[in-house]
């Protein structure tokens, strides 16, 4: 298991131990907003993650619970990720810096996910959690 060392007793700080650089926040935002869940999926998102990153980010959020990894149903040399219910829990945050970007930043998020939030910000995410979790227990379904 790669081991976080926390640099201080703050939360925040050991948030960043875990979420500090780009592409492990990239990932998640893939997963949870993109339904990407291989690892070629990511390979190729616009950001272009170098493969020993991707690596290294997958096995992060895989030793730490954020993720598990299964076999592909269709495919037995393939590798499918979804995400724990710990790292559901992190739509709200992962949102909240989402929507900071669009407020503030040059660029916009998807006009339809951007509606959403604004109509009703709490039933979109809670649809969200409810559609990944589904989705989930649908890939460990057809697993057995």
């Amino acid at each position: 298991m790669k081991e976080i060392i926390p640099r201080s007793e703050c939360p925040l700080a050991f948030s960043l131990d875990l979420f500090g650089d780009k592409w492990t926040l990239l990932l998640l935002r893939d997963m949870i907003f993109f339904g990407k869940c291989s690892y070629s999926e990511f390979l190729y998102s616009y950001e272009k993650i170098a493969s020993n990153i991707l690596t290294d980010r997958l096995s992060l959020l895989l030793d730490n619970g954020f993720i598990t990894k299964h076999t592909a149903p269709s495919k037995k040399s393939k590798f499918l990720y979804t995400l724990t219910d710990k790292g559901i829990a992190l739509i709200p945050a992962i949102t909240e810096i989402i929507l900071w970007g669009d407020q503030f930043g040059p660029f916009k998020m998807p006009q339809l996910l951007g509606e959403m939030l604004k109509k009703n910000k709490d039933k979109t995410l809670k649809t969200l959690a409810v559609k990944l979790k589904r989705e989930r227990d649908l890939l460990l379904e057809q697993q057995q």
